[in-house]
């Protein structure tokens, strides 16, 4: 198993690679994560999508075009990732090319999802539909924009919203082992442990 990471688009977005025996499970799909799979000479047999913000998304249709590859989020992301004016009704003046879900992907433990065994857990607040992935076997959680080393999601664009974000963090991941590595959005990796510890937003 190997776990390889992309960071690319405007916002320095992370994207993770994990590679099992199963199959190829890919988190996120940022600006230029498309070319770099293609570069790297990489199959991809599952998209998971943490959220549906653009910079996390620009590449998806892109990736699932070329890869034939089923793309799964939760259908509470739906509107960014199929409304072209969804971003623009908010002052943003992107093109996003929509990405239809082959699946929704809800909230629970022991899902097997490309052909891995993950536990998933729904942490709004930084915006609706944020969903975490556990892999307990690797001891990892892909985690979107939920917790970062040292910080947390923003919660002050359109559908954020604070205490959520925080109880969330702190009733479904904290409870998680201290050894975890939680592989972020944004930034390098950190811990549960740590974070729970010294993360200035929560302690």
């Amino acid at each position: 198993m190997s776990i390889h990471t992309f960071t690319g688009g405007i916002l320095d977005t992370n994207a993770f690679l994990l590679e099992t025996e199963a199959g190829s499970i890919l988190f996120d799909a940022p600006d230029g994560v498309a070319d770099w799979l293609s570069g790297l000479g990489k199959k991809v047999d599952l998209l998971l999508l943490t959220h549906g913000h653009i910079d996390h998304t620009l590449d998806a249709a892109q990736v699932k075009r070329e890869h034939g590859c089923p793309v799964a989020y939760h259908r509470d992301s739906l509107p960014m990732l199929t409304d072209p004016q969804f971003f623009r009704s908010f002052g943003f003046n992107l093109e996003v090319e929509p990405c239809a879900a082959d699946f929704f992907v809800e909230e629970g433990s022991g899902q097997l999802l490309g052909g891995r065994d993950l536990d998933v857990f729904l942490v709004p607040g930084h915006c609706p539909g944020s969903l975490c992935f556990l892999d307990k076997q690797e001891g990892a959680l892909f985690g979107g924009d939920v917790l970062f080393a040292g910080g947390v999601g923003r919660w002050d664009l359109p559908g954020g919203d604070g205490p959520l974000l925080f109880r969330g963090i702190r009733e479904k991941l904290f409870p998680l082992g201290d050894d975890i590595k939680v592989l972020s959005g944004h930034g390098p990796v950190t811990t549960i442990g740590h974070e729970r510890q010294t993360n200035p937003f929560l302690t």
